[in-house]
């Protein structure tokens, strides 16, 4: 049995089997509330975000376990009514004590969905008790324990459709899966399995099935096991670099989006890994036509995904994805080895090219870090949540930071443009090229909350020559113009509550950004 909803974004990646991984025992009991720093050594996968939502509706009176921990993501958690272990022994005896199934549940702190699921199931005294009185239910945030995250999704990619956080997984005592999914809504839906019946479901299976149980989630072990072991058939050697370095190529190429770059339908994550491997090929086949080919998907990629709203146009910096094919309605978190990795390849860009359109991308991703995610002390932060609340004392709602309505770009920006064809305010320009319309210009598929009504996402619409051309005004006066605009925003927008920030600084990732900084 598996779950994927519709909302959390789909990720397709290696079903390599992993070894399980060992329970370790609990770390220091000691809170740092401003940073926690952790060596990590592997970049995870994609995924969906939200921060501060917990404890603005009704705090909790009673902690769990979680507050002791380290982590910003199971601190989030340690009001729930859900007896949260964190990964390791402790959890594991209960369980195998008990006989009963592990409930794990994987995320972090700056995801939309995690936190969706959080409001709607963990603060929900019901399912609460369920969970305490059937399962061991474990947290794990996935920036802390990689290791534990990969070994899982790997399962719920293997028997589902996709991945994604937050991830929800059953294992037996002896942490073997044997249920997995993504978010699941408290409720049933017309489409979706509720969270409360999956429980009913697999607690009954539990007590009048469990062997049956046991074997299938075997089976698929040695199955995904089998599956990473590496053979070489009647070879004697693995295939050359070059043949790989082809092989890949041309995969890129027959998944290549022609018309907005990138390499999927939607949702599109940025995938800089990919794009410095076709710079890397252009190198090396400068001179023929796949090199031309490699170089022009990078370059088209970059610029689609730097024009769309993916990228803030306001405070710089990119979001996390694109939920539609066009880069144009992104899920907003924004997170640091992203802007390091999408630095450095507009860098490479620039020097490929020449074009100083993607030296000014990069100048901003790297303004946008120093700015927002740098500690005094040097290192960097993890993540910008996805999350805030509109005004000062209300709900937290997805983007809330980032949109627009028609009317708050009118009075920001009242000024008449002098010289145009027709009267024009400064406002009125900045909404043509960035296309904000009266109704919001965010569809419903890509709002299915319903918390980005009547908003808009700045995602520029034209160049700066079309834009010039349908005012009949001069092109360095139109960038003037809208860059003073930008500016005028950026400042109001400081005015609004801020999404919360992950302040914990993993190792990896400060490679990453003091590298492209």
């Amino acid at each position: 049995m598996s779950h994927l909803s519709s909302p959390p974004p789909k990720h397709k990646g290696e079903h390599k089997g992993h070894s399980l991984p060992r329970g370790s025992e609990r770390g220091s009991s000691s809170r740092d509330k401003d940073r926690s720093v952790t060596a990590n050594g592997s970049v995870p996968m994609p995924a969906g975000g939200k921060g501060s939502r917990t404890n603005c509706s009704q705090p909790q009176k009673v902690s769990n376990r979680l507050i002791n921990e380290k982590s910003p993501y199971l601190l989030q958690h340690a009001y729930n009514p859900v007896d949260w272990y964190p990964w390791g022994q402790e959890a594991f005896d209960k369980a195998r004590k008990e006989n009963k199934p592990i409930f794990l549940s994987v995320g972090y702190s700056t995801c939309h969905w995690c936190h969706m699921m959080e409001e709607e199931s963990f603060q929900n005294e019901e399912i609460g008790r369920l969970l305490n009185e059937d399962f061991v239910s474990v947290k794990v945030d996935r920036e802390e324990r990689p290791d534990v995250d990969k070994v899982y999704m790997t399962f719920v990619q293997a028997t589902s459709s996709g991945g994604g956080w937050p991830m929800n997984v059953w294992l037996t005592p002896n942490l073997q899966p044997f249920v997995g999914g993504t978010y699941f809504p408290p409720e049933d839906g017309l489409t979706r399995i509720g969270f409360r019946t999956v429980l009913l479901r697999i607690r009954e299976q539990w007590k009048q099935n469990k062997n049956t149980l046991l074997e299938n989630s075997q089976r698929v072990t040695t199955a995904l096991l089998a599956r990473s072991e590496i053979s070489t058939g009647d070879r004697q050697l693995p295939p050359s670099a070059a043949t790989m370095n082809s092989r890949c190529f041309q995969q890129l190429d027959e998944g290549y989006d022609e018309e907005y770059g990138g390499f999927a339908e939607a949702p599109k994550f940025p995938t800089p890994v990919i794009l410095n491997f076709l710079f890397s090929y252009w190198l090396s086949h400068r001179l023929t036509q796949d090199g031309s080919r490699a170089q022009q998907m990078a370059l088209h990629t970059l610029k689609m995904m730097a024009n769309g709203g993916i990228r803030d146009h306001v405070g710089q910096g990119f979001h996390r994805y694109s939920t539609d094919r066009q880069w144009h309605v992104p899920h907003f978190e924004k997170m640091l080895y992203d802007q390091g990795q999408l630095a450095v390849a507009y860098s490479q860009a620039f020097q490929i090219s020449g074009d100083e359109f993607y030296s000014d991308v990069a100048k901003g991703i790297l303004q946008y870090v120093s700015r927002n995610l740098s500690h005094r002390s040097g290192g960097f932060y993890s993540a910008e949540d996805a999350d805030s609340p509109p005004e000062r004392g209300m709900r937290p709602k997805e983007g809330a930071f980032y949109v627009w309505t028609v009317k708050e770009v009118q009075q920001l920006l009242p000024e008449p443009v002098h010289g145009a064809t027709e009267p024009l305010t400064s406002g009125q320009l900045l909404m043509k090229h960035y296309g904000l319309t009266e109704a919001g210009n965010i569809s419903p598929n890509q709002d299915p909350k319903g918390e980005l009504q009547g908003q808009n996402v700045l995602t520029v619409r034209y160049s700066l020559e079309l834009t010039a051309a349908r005012f009949g005004l001069d092109v360095e006066a139109v960038r003037t113009l809208l860059n003073t605009g930008l500016e005028k925003l950026f400042q109001a927008r400081k005015h609004r509550p801020k999404p919360h920030l992950d302040s914990k600084m993993l190792a990896a990732w400060n490679g990453g950004a003091a590298v492209s900084d």
